[in-house]
This record gives C-alpha cells, sequence and structure tokens, in this order.
C-alpha cells in the first residue's frame, strides 16, 4: 500500500471528537504520512447532526487513498455506509465502549498506531456489510448498513435502557445493566418473517437479530457459525419462554456456543441434546419481517427509532478493510 513513484497520496481520518484522543491521533497520522512519502493526512470531525457519513462522503470526494475511521461502532457504521462499494482502503481505529466491529477481525483495541502503520506496510481484505430497510408507522422507509447487527424488539430496547454515564465508566459490561432494565417488562410480539425466498414463517419472539458477525465481548458467541467474509447475514430468532427460557438462552450462548462448540466433544454433546427451543439460527442473503405494531429498532448499538417492516440485505465484499501485515483472517 505504499505510494509509488509520482503519486501524491493522502489519508484521511474520520474521528469522533467524544470518543477519541484528536491531538494524538492527529499527531500521529501526519508524522506516519511524511514519514512513508504521503502527503499530509485531512481530518473530518464527526457532529452532532453527522455521525461521520457525510465526513465520509467528503473525504472521498477530496481524493483520500485511504479513508480511517476513529471512534465506537456507531461512528464505524456511520462512515460504513459511505465506504461501501467505494473500493478505497478503510481502516478502523477502534475507540468505542463495544468495538465489536474490531474486536471480530481480531484487531487491536488499544493500538491505534498499529492499524496506522498498516495503511502504509499492510494489506487490505474484502469484508461484507448489512443493509437494513425500516418501513415505519407513517407509511416512510428509510435504508441504512450495519456492519456488526440489526436487532429488534429486546435487543433495541435493552440498548434503549443502558445508562451512557455507566458505558463511559464501565464499558460494554454496562449493556447487562441494560439488559436487565429491560428484562421485567419483557413481552413476547408477533412476527411473520422469510429467509432469502424460503416459506413464511409466523412466530412470537423476543427479538429477532440480523447479524454480519457473531462475537461478543469475554469470547460470548452470539452467531456461532457468522462470518464477515461469507456473503451472508447470520439471523437469530429468539424466543424464551418465563424465566427458565431466559436461563435456556443464555446457557444456548454463553456455554453452547462459546464452549461446548469449541471442542470435538462438545460438538457430540450438542448434537446428543437437540434444538434448544429458546433461539433459533437461521442464514440467507436476505431476510425479511414484519410486526403487527411499531417495534423499537438498534444498529450497531444505536437506537433507530420503531418500524412495523425490518428487510435486511447483505452486500458482499463492501468493504476493503485494512489490516496489518501478517494479520490471520481464517477466522473471519
Amino acid at each position: 500500500m505504499t505510494a509509488s513513484g509520482s503519486e501524491q497520496r493522502h489519508a484521511a481520518l474520520v474521528l469522533n471528537p467524544i470518543k477519541v484522543d484528536v491531538l494524538r491521533l492527529r499527531t500521529s497520522l501526519e508524522s506516519r504520512s511524511a514519514l512513508h512519502g504521503w502527503e499530509p493526512p485531512r481530518f473530518y470531525e464527526t457532529t452532532v447532526d453527522d455521525p461521520g457519513t457525510e465526513a465520509a462522503r467528503r473525504a472521498l470526494a477530496d481524493g483520500a487513498s485511504a479513508v480511517l475511521v476513529a471512534g465506537g461502532d456507531g461512528t464505524v457504521r456511520a462512515v460504513a455506509e459511505a465506504m461501501a462499494g467505494s473500493d478505497v482502503p478503510f481502516a478502523v481505529l477502534p475507540g468505542g465502549t463495544g468495538n465489536l466491529f474490531a474486536r471480530n477481525m481480531s484487531l487491536p483495541l488499544t493500538q491505534p498506531e498499529s492499524m496506522m502503520n498498516a495503511v502504509f506496510t499492510g494489506f487490505t481484505h474484502p469484508v461484507d456489510m448489512g443493509w437494513a430497510m425500516l418501513s415505519r408507522d407513517d407509511g416512510s422507509e428509510d435504508e441504512h448498513g450495519f456492519v456488526v447487527l440489526a436487532g429488534m424488539g429486546r435487543d433495541a430496547d435493552m440498548i434503549a435502557k443502558t445508562n451512557p454515564d455507566l458505558k463511559k465508566s464501565v464499558g460494554w459490561v454496562a449493556y447487562l445493566d441494560g439488559a436487565a432494565r429491560s428484562l421485567p417488562g419483557a413481552k413476547p410480539f408477533r412476527i411473520v418473517f422469510q429467509v432469502d425466498d424460503g416459506k413464511l414463517h409466523s412466530a412470537k419472539v423476543q427479538s429477532m437479530l440480523f447479524a454480519n458477525c457473531g462475537a461478543l465481548p469475554a469470547g460470548i458467541a452470539l452467531m456461532p457459525d457468522a462470518s464477515l467474509d461469507d456473503g451472508q447475514l447470520d439471523i437469530a430468532v429468539i424466543q424464551p419462554s418465563g424465566p427458565l427460557g431466559w436461563l435456556g438462552l443464555w446457557r444456548k450462548i454463553w456455554w453452547d456456543n462459546s464452549v461446548l462448540r469449541r471442542s470435538r466433544a462438545g460438538r457430540l454433546v450438542l448434537q446428543r441434546r437437540g434444538r434448544d427451543a429458546s433461539i433459533r439460527y437461521l442464514n440467507g442473503g436476505t431476510a425479511e419481517a414484519a410486526m403487527v405494531s411499531p417495534t423499537s429498532i438498534e444498529l450497531d448499538g444505536d437506537e433507530f427509532g420503531a418500524a412495523v417492516r425490518m428487510r435486511c440485505r447483505v452486500q458482499p465484499g463492501a468493504l476493503k478493510i485494512v489490516l496489518p501485515s501478517g494479520h490471520d483472517t481464517s477466522g473471519f
């Protein structure tokens, strides 16, 4: 990725000034650009009105040879909307609470300089991203990208009830508090859903998730078969019944997915046990769900209001992700 001959290249950094150390990142990228013979980098800060999409579009219009983003998953998601299909190298400098997109690629979470170096000395790997078309109760529609997952129902309620101050002090663990706050009023709701061109299904659920990648912090595998570069969405229909159902769901996600599936003996145990009714896994290139009444929506940890229909699709190889030299992509 090194500039050659007379080529004049410059990097662009889109950053969330609330989440990251702006001076440190600006200084580091300026020095590395000069070291590798690139033109001075350009910087674009997110705002309340623009979480990053328009900033990234300006960076592309200004001819950036690589675009870096510094912030949490919400900032990465917003910038990815502009980067999708651009074929411009895209580097992620984690700076948020969960950093799930970065975690699923095993990127360094506390060393932004190593990801800056990768822009000049690393390589790129294509990864997928998802898109969610949301139909509102008033008949309007809007589409948004996501790099981790889109969720409806209890998942979105958990995000809404997570205390932002607690997130700042304890990080991703704050989501557990949000989950505890959302459970007392948890009631199943009716949906009709379809994956690709398959049959229509009707179910009462607590939540439905559409994932581009599947690992949570602490080694928890929410979607054990999800892959960032398989051209598929992994879907979870979550329908626990009563307190025992929630316990079964937690056992499935934490113990079965995150522990037993990692060994041959554990996989044999799972085969003999059979299907767990608390969660159902599906996959496909597209998936659609219609709800009886407006239902809360979240994309990559950000609230996106309520919708009565949600249509998700995958865009294979949408992002040309920058990785450090020698980085292992077999787990993607």
